[in-house]
């Protein structure tokens, strides 16, 4: 699917959660992490709506294995909500690991929006908390710029990223996902299940070199 030029008008940057955790040495690090802070440097400057998420976890979270005694991470169980993985504590409000990584221009955001805040409810979407009901403020936000396409970046590919992109498509959002500006985790075939279901929703597909030489 042919992707048309930046429009700064009304398309977005969506950097989501380039956090120290999800980096290489992380508690729950992605490998290649950092890998896409290059190419998102490489799109920042063509568009005037960056937007930075940031996973932003209570200690307590309930998505933690640390929180359910006896269960290991990446175990699998049901919640109010439905299915959720359990990860390995990460991204708690404060710490280092939360933290952007030190070389992601942070600077360059218009605004940076955090997510899994609520002890009780997991968020991998930047749009809406797993309940798919209980908002992050986002859709408004880009809703008030006058946001019609965003293009996803970030952590990761499989889980986060998949998640927005969704979400995104429901909002009746375009949406164009940078795959040189992600990465994946690839948890019992994740990736590929998460590919197929962006191309079956109309999301388009690019990298951050095809769009620097369309300029």
């Amino acid at each position: 699917m042919s992707v048309a030029p930046i429009d700064r008008r009304s398309d977005a940057l969506i950097v989501t959660d380039v956090q120290l955790d999800f980096c290489t040495g992380g508690a729950l690090a992605v490998r290649g992490g950092e890998e896409v802070i290059p190419p998102i440097h490489l799109l920042m400057p063509r568009f005037t709506q960056v937007v930075l998420t940031q996973d932003w976890h209570p200690p307590d979270h309930v998505s933690f294995a640390s929180t359910h005694p006896g269960r290991r991470p990446y175990a699998m169980i049901d919640l109010p909500y439905g299915p959720q993985t359990l990860w390995p504590p990460h991204c708690v409000q404060g710490t280092p690991g939360a933290a952007f990584h030190p070389d992601l221009r942070a600077e360059r955001a218009r605004m940076i929006v955090r997510k899994g805040i609520h002890p009780q409810i997991d968020s991998y979407s930047t749009f809406f908390e797993n309940d798919r009901r209980t908002p992050t403020g986002l859709a408004g936000a880009l809703g008030e710029l006058g946001i019609r396409r965003i293009f996803l970046t970030g952590l990761a590919t499989d889980f986060c990223v998949f998640y927005s992109a969704v979400d995104a498509r429901r909002l009746g959002l375009e949406v164009v996902l940078v795959e040189d500006a992600c990465r994946a985790i690839d948890l019992r075939g994740s990736l590929a299940a998460a590919l197929a279901e962006m191309r079956a929703l109309g999301v388009s597909f690019t990298d951050s070199q095809r769009m620097a030489a369309r300029e």
